[in-house]
């Protein structure tokens, strides 16, 4: 049997006519009875009668005629999911992130099945609500954004999160204790970039220190975290704010980087995708968020457990 007789047998059926079946399918029609007679040999019954005038469906027919369009059905449903994995894998990848990703953005990669291999990868570094406005306007694909909840109209998957740690002089009497409650920081001046610099940073610290029962005295102004780093070490009073993955970058012994006692600081990283996103993609992105996840989480767990 092959699936032309079967495409022949419905268009007859449904036309009641071998020659407007032919005329449907764009073929002569001694083609369409040759394989009409040949599928009804092959089954052993007829499937048209054609004793009468107009061509009708046979018991036998009518009973198979509803098989015969859901196997129609079933092949253009597996011809359109074949024409979409082979516009996807070759297609391009558009994707925000953000410039402090590193390492991270390796897992991601490496995260992503490999047969989908041939898909190419562009990567455009741009603020956050520039990355938003891309992904919703469809000049990106997905992307990274950082210490969001939810986003209209977007869909976030989760990649992981980070609790921020504290570094402060390795001098200041805080530095002898394990682990640091937020409350104990109340008095010492925050080292942190302004509102307008990192709107979601900035919000997440002070509404987290105001739950603790405090609001934060802000310090000098924030050139970025090396300076700080460097006055932090050089004796400034004051402490600031890192992630984990920026450990490795702090050598001095003159700066101590401490724990807060049940992460009251948590920053979560998403990937944001439209929700008319192609469903392979997005079930291959989720599957690859869940992987990056729980390595992010072992890498975090490692990083904490050095701290002292």
């Amino acid at each position: 049997m092959e699936l032309r007789q079967i495409q022949y047998f419905v268009a007859v059926a449904e036309e009641s006519h071998f020659g407007r079946a032919a005329e449907r399918l764009n073929i002569g029609q001694p083609a369409v009875s040759q394989q009409i007679r040949r599928l009804e040999r092959e089954l052993g019954t007829d499937l048209f009668d054609r004793s009468r005038r107009t061509i009708q469906l046979t018991p036998v027919g009518r009973e198979l005629l509803a098989e015969g369009k859901e196997i129609l059905r079933a092949v253009d449903s597996f011809s359109a999911k074949a024409r979409k994995v082979v516009a996807r894998e070759s297609d391009t990848f558009r994707l925000g992130i953000s410039s402090a990703l590193g390492r991270r953005l390796d897992y991601f990669l490496d995260a992503l099945p490999r047969h989908g291999s041939s898909t190419r990868f562009e990567f455009q570094t741009l603020g956050v609500q520039e990355r938003l406005d891309e992904l919703r306007a469809g000049t990106l694909d997905a992307a990274f954004v950082r210490g969001v909840e939810s986003v209209p109209g977007l869909t976030l998957l989760t990649l992981w999160y980070d609790p921020l740690l504290v570094a402060l002089p390795a001098a200041h009497p805080l530095a002898a204790k394990p682990d640091l409650n937020l409350r104990d920081l109340a008095e010492v001046p925050l080292r942190i970039a302004e509102r307008a610099q990192n709107e979601v940073l900035y919000d997440s610290v002070v509404q987290a220190c105001r739950e603790s029962g405090f609001q934060p005295v802000i310090g000098p102004p924030f050139t970025g975290l090396q300076d700080a780093l460097a006055e932090i070490g050089a004796g400034s009073t004051g402490w600031t704010l890192m992630y984990p993955t920026a450990v490795s970058a702090v050598s001095s012994r003159r700066i101590a980087l401490k724990r807060l006692v049940n992460f009251p600081i948590t920053m979560r990283m998403s990937l944001a995708l439209r929700p008319d996103s192609d469903q392979g993609w997005s079930s291959m992105l989720s599957e690859a968020c869940s992987r990056v996840r729980r390595q992010v989480a072992e890498e975090n767990s490692t990083i904490l457990g050095g701290l002292h």
